[in-house]
């Protein structure tokens, strides 16, 4: 019989889509090489996703950030999954810009429940130099409790993300949506190159930048392998990247669009880690539609910070309770945000 020393163990078999990554900072991601990830089998792309997530973060562990909409509806823009458009008919009503006071409450009770990043969302196109400056306010409010803050307000001119940034911004959120080349099936009312200005702006001004998009909406999976080709591109990638799943309002252009087989929301979070292995991967919207197995799914192939709260802007969120469960059933904990 051999000896122990003259024994050779294969632990895995290296992937050639393995070789497709980039192999300096300097390289780009290439659709083709992400639509190979895509498309391996879903053992092999998970192993991958682990392999990753555990080089750089505890996989044990799951980021809590709280999204609060703090000016809702009656926005100008055509987004054909958003339900704050005016354009549609959806129920949401209009609101005025919230209080220092009313943010500073729910602050407090977002970092009572474990989150530790609190993001407001302003459905607005643009904000106006006067919004901007009570935007800040709110952003001094919720930064002197300890929070890492996030805001959301749409594009920004010249000097606004300067001005977000001196009242203690962390991080700005700007989503890309989708693919290039599947943009205009989705939003008229602006253009790719605005959202990647307005990215640019937020860099400059020394503001981490938080930017995914939304899967499920009609695109192909190269068009999802684009998204992420996009957004892993970007220099530096961003540091959070949420990935949505459609939520279906009524009322909404894509109130009937056919659901995303769960595996393939999957596979979207693995590719995403692959490709930007220090950014922090969030499950954003449509996960009170996917059931806990599916969440797990997503942890296990990389997502590591997730919204908790009881809405995300308008639509429904699982219940705090319910995530707190569901990380004690899987052995997982929350955590603070890690350094970028």
């Amino acid at each position: 019989m051999n000896t122990a020393a003259e024994q050779t163990i294969t632990i895995h078999r290296p992937s050639a889509a393995a070789a497709l990554a980039p192999k300096t900072g300097a390289e780009r991601w290439s659709v083709d090489a992400i639509e190979a990830l895509f498309n391996l089998p879903f053992p092999e792309l998970m192993h991958q996703a682990q392999t990753v997530h555990r080089a750089h973060f505890d996989p044990t562990r799951v980021e809590f950030a709280t999204l609060l909409s703090v000016k809702t509806g009656g926005c100008a823009e055509d987004c054909g999954y958003c339900p704050q458009a005016a354009r549609y008919d959806t129920g949401v009503e209009a609101s005025k810009l919230m209080e220092p006071a009313e943010v500073l409450a729910a602050a407090k009770l977002a970092q009572a429940a474990g989150a530790t990043r609190f993001c407001m969302g302003a459905a607005w196109r643009s904000p106006k130099e006067r919004d901007i400056e009570k935007v800040a306010e709110l952003i001094r409010t919720v930064k002197a409790l300890g929070l890492e803050t996030c805001a959301t307000l749409g594009m920004l001119e010249d000097g606004q993300a300067q001005t977000l940034q001196s009242a203690g911004l962390d991080y700005y959120n700007h989503n890309l949506d989708s693919a290039p080349d599947f943009y205009g099936d989705i939003i008229t009312t602006r253009n790719y190159q605005d959202r990647l200005d307005t990215l640019a702006r937020v860099r400059s001004a020394g503001v981490k930048v938080c930017c995914g998009g939304i899967v499920g909406m009609g695109e192909t999976r190269r068009q999802r392998a684009g998204l992420v080709a996009e957004l892993a591109n970007l220099t530096p990638y961003p540091e959070s990247v949420p990935i949505n799943n459609l939520v279906k309002v009524e009322g909404t252009p894509l109130a009937d669009q056919a659901d995303l087989d769960p595996f393939e929301f999957v596979r979207t979070i693995a590719v995403a880690r692959i490709t930007m292995p220090t950014a922090r991967v969030r499950l954003s919207a449509g996960r009170q539609q996917m059931g806990d197995a599916v969440q797990a799914l997503c942890f296990l192939a990389g997502a590591n910070s997730i919204f908790y709260g009881d809405k995300l802007l308008v639509t429904g969120n699982p219940d705090t309770e319910a995530d707190v469960q569901l990380l004690a059933r899987l052995g997982m904990r929350r955590s603070a945000p890690q350094a970028a």
